[in-house]
């Protein structure tokens, strides 16, 4: 049986799962879909349906039978184990040799926990956090890091490739995760620096465009720079990866920080600044908003 004679469940259509599971649903997969706001459900079959043969569920479990691949992006911990345990949850409905993929940003804790759950009942478990933002799940365009065996990651690559750029293993399970917090630590310090830098210059009374044009060709040049400069100077905030979402991102990060002893004082600093922001009512803003 080809991979794509096989059938997928997709769990969780919010911004980034809705244009993955269409991906999936392009390329000619059999995707069964659950999402706990049914008509985002109905919306997404009526866009994507008629493209194979796609089907609502009315719970993850029976979302999960039969399908040899199920793969999850909702919001946190307690989401993912909302989704994962119980009558309800996929693996109630799954079936020993197939494979649950995690694509939500959750903890290493959380990964190693279900990566035992799943081997107690012959599932394989993959942790594959994404980065690329809305924007990349749109373009089909992620950046997808995995944690989990090389067997399950080789089953599941040709199916990830519907909408990512680029995917990797990283190690075991929990390693996605952790690749994962080293990317938000990264983008936040980067924020960080262009929020500050771009005010200067306004501050200075430089023309803001052509400084990016000239700094954006040499060492300070980032995809956040590139992406976001102009929304930022314009004060333009209503759209993509919000602050809630970061703050999430960012404490899961400082917990794991204290627990590997790894001291994260600008991360924690940024933190800091987004609460800020979320006080100022800029919790579903963009995380350039810093």
């Amino acid at each position: 049986m080809s991979t794509k004679q096989k059938i997928l469940a997709f769990v969780g259509l919010g911004v980034m799962g809705y244009p993955m599971a269409g991906h999936l649903a392009k390329a000619g997969y059999k995707v069964k879909v659950f999402n706990r706001t049914a008509s985002v459900a109905q919306k997404w079959i009526d866009e994507f349906g008629s493209l194979s043969d796609c089907s609502i569920h009315d719970s993850p479990e029976l979302a999960a039978r039969e399908a040899e691949f199920v793969l999850m992006c909702v919001g946190n911990d307690d989401d993912v184990r909302s989704v994962v345990y119980g009558d309800k949850g996929v693996l109630g409905g799954m079936k020993g040799g197939s494979v649950l993929v995690d694509h939500t940003t959750a903890s290493q804790q959380l990964a190693l926990e279900l990566a035992g759950q799943c081997d107690a009942k012959d599932i394989g478990f993959l942790d594959a956090p994404v980065s690329g933002g809305q924007a990349g799940a749109e373009s089909g365009a992620l950046t997808i890091m995995v944690g989990g065996s090389q067997r399950d990651y080789q089953k599941i690559s040709p199916i990830l490739n519907a909408y990512a750029k680029k995917t990797e293993l990283m190690g075991e399970a929990g390693c996605g995760q952790l690749t994962k917090m080293v990317n938000q630590i990264c983008i936040a310090g980067i924020l960080e620096g262009l929020a500050e830098g771009l005010h200067f210059g306004q501050q200075a009374g430089l023309d803001v465009e052509k400084v990016v044009e000239v700094i954006s060709k040499g060492a300070a040049q980032s995809w956040q720079m590139e992406n976001r400069y102009k929304t930022m100077v314009e004060d333009k905030f209503d759209y993509g990866f919000a602050v809630d979402w970061m703050r999430k991102d960012l404490k899961i990060v400082i917990e794991e920080a204290k627990r590997n002893g790894s001291p994260v004082p600008i991360t924690e600093i940024v933190d800091n600044y987004y609460a800020d922001v979320q006080k100022m009512g800029g919790n579903r803003w963009d995380s350039s908003s810093l």
